[in-house]
């Protein structure tokens, strides 16, 4: 038997995404944000409402990052989701990150966070809240790659928001081989 939930945005996993970009006087912002994924080969595509300080800098800049929440930073990560720029001019150093300039897009990379897409603005709806953006580049510290230079999930200890229960959950177990396991039905 199933227990009907309703029409709610409840799905696993929801990426935390933490959206970096410049306010007006060259200091950092960041936002998290799970309402977001690829949507194309090269774009990705986020709902943020037009109220949040980031998504007035990216319409300005018209460029922004976003770096994948990882479990050792998962209060950093929290805290820049819960206080707004609108009020909190300082929250990317009070979470404790540290910005260092993309060199593809007019954005800050969260030196904390080892794994950003660096974006530039496609189109933003202001009624629909869905922004969109080509992605131009994703860097990788190469403290989270392996020895053969492949991102290693154990390392990079990724989180997903838990939207059921309002926890933060780390992903780091290989259950399966993709495009392989399916092989042999």
């Amino acid at each position: 038997m199933r227990k009907n939930l309703g029409s709610r945005p409840l799905s696993y996993p929801q990426p935390v995404f933490i959206i970096a970009s410049y306010n007006p006087d060259g200091t950092p912002d960041a936002m998290n944000a799970a309402w977001a994924g690829i949507s194309e080969h090269n774009m990705v595509s986020m709902c943020l409402s037009p109220t949040h300080r980031t998504v007035k800098n990216i319409l300005d800049r018209k460029a922004f990052t976003i770096s994948m929440g990882q479990a050792q930073y998962v209060r950093a990560c929290d805290y820049v989701g819960l206080v707004s720029g609108n009020h909190v001019a300082d929250k990317f150093d009070r979470a404790g990150f540290h910005a260092e300039k993309s060199g593809f897009v007019d954005a800050p990379l969260i030196k904390e966070l080892a794994v950003a897409m660096e974006c530039r603005l496609i189109d933003y709806d202001e009624k629909t809240c869905i922004m969109r953006g080509e992605i131009v580049n994703v860097g990788v510290d190469e403290s989270v790659l392996d020895a053969d230079g492949n991102v290693d999930v154990s390392k990079l200890r990724p989180i997903s928001f838990d939207p059921f229960n309002s926890h933060y959950v780390e992903l780091t177990t290989i259950v399966g081989n993709a495009f392989s396991d399916g092989k042999n039905l």
